[in-house]
This record gives structure tokens, C-alpha cells and sequence, in this order.
């Protein structure tokens, strides 16, 4: 059917309305007899809208003869009566002719550059990697080696697992899947200590394999030997061992902020403001000319690129740029409003870094006052997991 009404469109199709009390009668003949209708809309019960070929007004009309329906024809539509309407206009065929030619030498560019990391993952300066390595916009296809691309990018990245880069019309789509960071694992046979990664005061220690280096009330600093990787025996000596245990310390984490009394906040006030680029490859074309009627404002913007299919895309771009007006108020603190401010700010700030909440057991604050300001400091007492494998070097 879709072929079909494609096939219409090439060729010419008419838009018809049917009115009558058997409606639902003449459409099901005209199914039953593979006459194409489409694009129905019902008005009330006695009338219908609908498109049809222009091959099928004959039948049709039998159809509406014998199901005593009265037929119109309401529009005309497709190639020739469109090519009828401007067979007159040689300007408009020797634009279209030009617009045609134009979209068949874009074709052979690179006009868009998508890059898809799997899971929505970030990558930092990816697309600059990307365009360094030699695929870039306005760039022919085929001057492009997509291996050589991706061969370039990952001599210049370690944390790319996999990469893919196919292009489809005038769109480069490149797949990035990025790696993992693995710490390096120390085989079940190799002698190794156990070493603090954080620094702290141990509060539990055991050792399942190996000889304890401190005990609870230590403080620990990072690379502090935990857990040697050794045991001695009265009748067997000193031993290596894979030293394993389990190490607990509590490990603080402190932010400082200075409070000013004086300060300004930027309040937006509602008032936003609209204006368009227009973007031909590198050359931009300003549609609004004048200055931002703002004093003080923000900026967002954003550029959609023209497309013709879902990977036909044009060197053109519409740039939208949005103004929003700020309002710049000073705002005056007294001692125990920037205290409660700076304790609010630097705990909700804490509260995000440390994932398990349970293990907070205290809380130490202290500020101090300064000529310009109060400055606050938080510090959270938080009982961790501790310590690495290092491996022992003969």
C-alpha cells in the first residue's frame, strides 16, 4: 500500500469527498477491489475525505454509483500537477534544476559529526581528538580513511575500549565504547604487603594472612605498611605470604569557605531576548544586528543544522541565542548568617562525596572570623575500608 501511495505521489493523485449514508459500504468495496484510498477523515456520518489515484476516479465513481454516494474532487496534488501549475516559470525550473545539482556535490562532504559514547558516558576534548585526526566538517568522503582516523585517536587515548566510525549520507557517526580503569591485580601467589591508600587512625585491624604492622590508635598516613607479607614460626622461620585482612580507620574529610559580609547575588529577572545566525559552513550571517538591550546577562547558545533526511545534512545551521536578563543585588551578611551559610554550603557539598552515611561518626565545625568575611571549615570523621595489595620486591 505505502509503495502504492508513493507511486500516486510520482504520477498524480486527487483529493475527493464522498457523501452519503452508506460510507462505510463504499469504503469496504474500494478495499475489497484494491483501490487505494488514504489520508480518510470522516465528518460526521455522511461524509468523507480521502485521496486517491488519478486511475482509480473511474472505478471509484462506479463505487459511488452503486452505493448511491455523490463524489467531488477538492484538490489535485503530486508531480505533473505541480509541474503543470509552473510549466510557465523557467526561473523556478532552472532553480530547481540548480538547488538539485547543489545538493548532489554537498552529498560528497562531511557536513555533520555525531559521536555516541556508550551509556551516555563523558569523554573529555573527544571531538577535538576527532577533527585532529583528520575527520572534520566540509572534509570530501572520499579523502577520508575512517581506519586511519580511528587508528589516530586511539594513539592519542588510553581510555577508549573500542571505536567505530561509519558515515551515512553526509553524517560521520563515531561509536566510542570507553575503557574501564583497572587497578593492577597482584596474583594469589605473589608475596605483597597490605599498604594504607588513605590517611587516618586505624580503629579495627586483622590479619587472616600475614603479620599486623599496626594495631588500633595508629595513625596511618598512604603507603603506611599494614599487613606485612610475611610470617614468622618458631621452627620455621620468616615466610612470604599473599598478606590479606581486613583494615578499617577513620579518615576525614575537611572543606574550607570564606563568607564574604558583602556580597552580590545574580538574580535573573524573567526578561529573555531572542536572536538568530544563520551559518553557512564557517561564514555567519547575523539577522539581528543590534546590541543586547541587557546591561548584565547570560547566553545560551544553540545551533541546529539543516537537514534534509535523518543523515542528509547541509552546511547551513540556524544559531539561536538566548539572553537572559541579571539582576546584580548586594547583599549584606551578618556574623551568624554567613556562619550558617558557609556550615549549609560545605555540608550539603560533603553529604554528595560520601556515599554511605552510616559510617559519619562526628562532625567537627569551626569558624573564624576575618576582617572581610567568615571562614568556615567542616570537617566529617568517617570510618573507611583501608589498604591496597603492594607487591614485594625481591
Amino acid at each position: 500500500m505505502l509503495i502504492k501511495i508513493l507511486f500516486n505521489y510520482i504520477i498524480g493523485y486527487i483529493r475527493i469527498s464522498v457523501e452519503g449514508y452508506y460510507i462505510e459500504r463504499f469504503i469496504n468495496i474500494c478495499r475489497n477491489n484494491k483501490i487505494a484510498i488514504w489520508n480518510l477523515k470522516r465528518e460526521k456520518n455522511v461524509r468523507l475525505e480521502a485521496n486517491i489515484g488519478i486511475s482509480d476516479l473511474r472505478e471509484v465513481a462506479k463505487v459511488a454509483k452503486k452505493t448511491k454516494c455523490k463524489i467531488k474532487i477538492l484538490r489535485k496534488k503530486g508531480l505533473p500537477f505541480i509541474f503543470n501549475k509552473y510549466r510557465k516559470r523557467k526561473i523556478f525550473f532552472v532553480f530547481l534544476i540548480f538547488i538539485i545539482v547543489l545538493l548532489g556535490i554537498f552529498s560528497n562532504f562531511i557536513w555533520n559529526i555525531d559521536i555516541i559514547v556508550e551509556n551516555g558516558q563523558q569523554m573529555e576534548n573527544l571531538y577535538s581528538d576527532v577533527v585532529d585526526s583528520g575527520l572534520t566538517i566540509g572534509k570530501l568522503k572520499s579523502k577520508i580513511n575512517t581506519k586511519e582516523v580511528i587508528n589516530k585517536i586511539r594513539l592519542n587515548r588510553d581510555d577508549i575500549a573500542w571505536i567505530g566510525i561509519n558515515i551515512n549520507g553526509t553524517n560521520a557517526i563515531v561509536r566510542v565504547v570507553k575503557s574501564t580503569a583497572k587497578p593492577d591485580i597482584i596474583d594469589e601467589q605473589d608475596y605483597c604487603n597490605i599498604v594504607s591508600d588513605k590517611k587516618g587512625v586505624i580503629t579495627k585491624i586483622s590479619a587472616q594472612n600475614g603479620t599486623m604492622a599496626v594495631k588500633v590508635g595508629d595513625t596511618i598516613d598512604i603507603g603506611t605498611t599494614l599487613i606485612n607479607g610475611w610470617m614468622e614460626g618458631k621452627y620455621t622461620g620468616i615466610r612470604y605470604v599473599h598478606a590479606k585482612g581486613e583494615i578499617e580507620a577513620k579518615i576525614w574529610h575537611t572543606k574550607k569557605k570564606l563568607i564574604a559580609y558583602d556580597s552580590t547575588e545574580r538574580i535573573e529577572t524573567g526578561n529573555v531576548e531572542k536572536k538568530y545566525k544563520v551559518k553557512i559552513n564557517n561564514f555567519e550571517i547575523n539577522l539581528s544586528k543590534r546590541l543586547s538591550k541587557f546591561k548584565i546577562y547570560d547566553t545560551i547558545d544553540t545551533e541546529n543544522k539543516f537537514k534534509i533526511f535523518s543523515d542528509f545534512y547541509l552546511p547551513i545551521s540556524l544559531i539561536k541565542t538566548v539572553n537572559t536578563e541579571i539582576e546584580e543585588k548586594s547583599r549584606k551578611y551578618t556574623i551568624e548568617e554567613a556562619k550558617q551559610l558557609g556550615i549549609q554550603e560545605l555540608q550539603d557539598e560533603l553529604d554528595e562525596e560520601i556515599e554511605d552515611k552510616d559510617k559519619i561518626v562526628n562532625k567537627i565545625i569551626n569558624t573564624y572570623e576575618k576582617e572581610n568575611g567568615i571562614e568556615v571549615c567542616v570537617t566529617y570523621e568517617v570510618l573507611e575500608d583501608v589498604g591496597t595489595n603492594e607487591k614485594i620486591v625481591f
